[in-house]
């Protein structure tokens, strides 16, 4: 009798076992509904969502951070066609995107629409100086009109240039230089970022994802009034892969991200999608995220990469378009004859180097990434890293350029729009997400390690037992 008691209490424990390890495997399948059920809940765009608080007014601090080109030698470049030798200067700081979304309206067929607000505080301790450090840098005015005028209208513009005393180059305060001073040759505002502080970015158009979740904060339509996408960019049908489907703004992407499909974000300063790819997984506070770096394809030339034709307009500057690791955004600057490309020149072709003496790039410090947490898809840290260029060259009509030799692409700012989440937003997201999931997953493979233990300690046990009570018979 004890025998026979000893043999069913090992069979129901293997069956207790059993259904224990089952149930550690059925909760896998339901954990991962209840995980997606709710991720996909909080990440719509409407209101009372985790999603919407931190989309109406962004939770972490964004900076961007400048580096000035200091020009050292304006004399030799003017009087010899000596090449210009540089020293960045910097950072100097600004706080942006401090101000929430405005007009935000929501509409019929899901998406929701807003403008978004562009202001810049000064912030002296995180800067190598003050706004009024002086700077030698081209003159945005002299420099904008050689590539304006036509070259048989030149003679205009050097009467122009001699009537107001200007010079290719100038001396300005960092104040100056970016947010706008009062230029003579235009006898108007004139700045790299200017206008700035009061404008508007937008409008956007953006799906909230109440009907596709894999479609939230995708955006629909950007355009500034009266232009449009259609309307900056219509004079080529390459066009068509400037604003890439399924860009987000880089803040966050549909949840439950694919490491290996590319993440493609929408930039307004370039008007135009470009993609990151994965590189590898990181450890931020915590939180394991996706890191997503910059495409080398995308400051490729149009040769390599034909979606870039439509930023080659200028055969001489970009040697028949040849060039790589700028692109001529003119058409998106209202004709200002501006050139992005990565700070210092990086992945673009090594005249773009030679042209200018000082440059060192670095893909550390010089490239542009994206931390992405995979689960609910929110950008968790984050650097825009983009150079503005202007061109300069020579002519037989205009005097401060007839000593240049060459075309030359010159660098008169880089930029790093940086933000990370602080640790209070970094302990928020571990308690209502990372530390739940990762709960469940303990509690699922607790059960089911438990279950398949006693299982099969029950089962060897009882065949132990029973080969036991065999030997006594």
């Amino acid at each position: 009798m004890g025998c026979c008691n000893r043999r069913c209490g090992l069979i129901a424990g293997a069956v207790l076992g059993a259904v224990v390890a089952i149930l550690g495997g059925i909760l896998i399948p339901v954990g991962n509904i209840v995980i997606e059920g709710t991720v996909e809940k909080e990440a719509v765009i409407e209101s009372g969502t985790t999603a919407y608080d931190n989309w109406v007014s962004t939770g972490a601090n964004v900076y961007r951070q400048l580096w000035i080109f200091d020009l050292k030698n304006p004399i030799e470049v003017l009087q010899y066609g000596a090449r210009p030798v540089v020293v960045e200067k910097g950072p100097y700081t600004y706080r942006i995107r401090y101000l929430p979304k405005e007009n935000i309206t929501f509409n019929p067929n899901n998406t929701v629409s807003f403008l978004l607000p562009q202001g810049a505080i000064f912030e002296p301790s995180m800067s190598v100086g003050s706004e009024e450090d002086n700077v030698t840098s081209l003159n945005l005015a002299v420099a904008g009109a050689y590539s304006l005028v036509p070259p048989l209208l030149h003679f205009v513009l050097e009467n122009r240039i001699k009537a107001s005393n200007s010079s290719l180059f100038q001396r300005r305060t960092v104040k100056e230089l970016l947010w706008g001073y009062t230029d003579p040759l235009l006898n108007g505002t004139i700045g790299v970022f200017s206008p700035y502080n009061g404008t508007y970015d937008g409008y956007y158009n953006v799906y909230n994802g109440k009907d596709d979740i894999s479609k939230v904060g995708i955006i629909d339509r950007w355009y500034r009034t009266p232009f449009s996408l259609d309307n900056i960019y219509k004079t080529s049908s390459a066009l068509n892969n400037v604003f890439l489907p399924f860009s987000s703004d880089a803040s966050s992407f549909p949840p439950f991200v694919d490491k290996k499909k590319p993440l493609y974000f929408f930039s307004s300063d370039i008007c135009r999608s470009v993609s990151a790819g994965y590189e590898k997984k990181l450890n931020l506070k915590g939180i394991e995220v996706y890191h997503y770096t910059l495409q080398p394809s995308t400051l490729a030339s149009p040769t390599v990469n034909p979606d870039n034709q439509c930023f080659c307009r200028d055969m001489k500057t970009t040697k028949n378009c040849t060039l790589a690791g700028v692109l001529d955004i003119s058409s998106c600057q209202d004709g200002r004859p501006i050139y992005i490309s990565l700070p210092h020149f990086l992945h673009g072709s090594p005249s773009l180097q030679d042209q200018v003496v000082g440059l060192n790039p670095n893909e550390e410090h010089h490239n542009t990434f994206l931390d992405v947490e995979p689960t609910t898809g929110f950008t968790l840290r984050f650097a825009k890293r983009i150079q503005v260029n202007m061109m300069y060259g020579p002519s037989k009509v205009i005097t401060v350029q007839v000593k240049v030799k060459d075309y030359t692409i010159f660098p008169l700012v880089w930029l790093n729009e940086t933000a990370t989440l602080d640790d209070e937003t970094a302990d928020m997201f571990k308690r209502e997400l990372t530390s739940r999931i990762q709960m469940l997953d303990i509690i699922q493979k607790t059960l089911l390690g438990v279950g398949v233990s006693v299982f099969c300690l029950c089962l060897i046990s009882y065949f132990v037992v029973w080969r036991g009570e065999g030997k006594l018979a």
